[in-house]
């Protein structure tokens, strides 16, 4: 196997020799990207859409953001991050829709073997992170290798995700655990907020 096919498959490899340009052709595209005014927002996310695997038409990812790769991140429909998005994406990273990420959210794919001698052997893995629909993370939320977040999830500001978060959850916390199911007593209160928003606003 080749070294990006070992990194792709969650093998060992070593990632000064996996042998695509992706790395160098992702500096010039960041690069450009992060030095982009406000008002050239449409453009940017063109840029972004030409090294993604996928990218929604009505995606918003404001400056400064990094990855690695590009093509392993595959982004739904209304996502919106805020500013300091850092991904590495040595592996897939897998984001539906309707998601929500507040300031310097991070999104790690690539771990280090927890054997000094290994590790010191410039080897490393990958694995896939994938966030389902309708998702809302806080500031400053780390995501690690490997981990899942289900479906109508809110994610507290400075937690770190280390295992899977269930759908219909908040969860918070270093590590991040779950709190409690978001309840109908939850939809409840936020409607009465929403009708009482299109009262003021004379919202049919």
């Amino acid at each position: 196997m080749t070294e990006k096919e070992r990194m792709l498959s969650g093998r060992l490899y070593n990632p000064y020799k996996v042998e695509d340009k992706t790395w160098q052709k992702n500096r010039k595209v960041l690069e450009e990207f992060n030095a982009m005014s406000y008002q050239h927002r449409e453009r940017g996310m063109q840029l972004l859409r030409g090294i993604f695997g996928d990218l929604g038409d009505d995606a918003v990812i404001v400056p400064p953001f990094y990855c690695d790769k590009g093509p392993q991140i595959h982004i739904g429909r209304h996502f919106y991050a805020n500013t300091g998005l850092l991904i590495l994406d040595e592996a897939s990273v897998t984001i539906g829709d309707h998601v929500f990420l507040a300031p310097r959210v991070c999104i790690f794919t690539a771990g280090h073997p927890i054997d000094a001698g290994v590790r010191n052997l410039e080897l490393e893995y990958a694995k896939p992170v994938t966030i389902g629909n309708d998702v809302w993370i806080g500031g400053n939320v780390v995501l690690n290798p490997g981990v899942t977040i289900g479906d109508n999830v809110v994610i507290g500001s400075g937690s770190v995700v280390t295992k899977d978060i269930p759908s219909g959850v908040i969860a918070a916390g270093n590590p991040c655990r779950v709190i409690r199911a978001i309840t109908e007593e939850d939809a409840r209160h936020w409607q009465a907020q929403l009708e009482e928003y299109r009262n003021d606003k004379d919202i049919k």
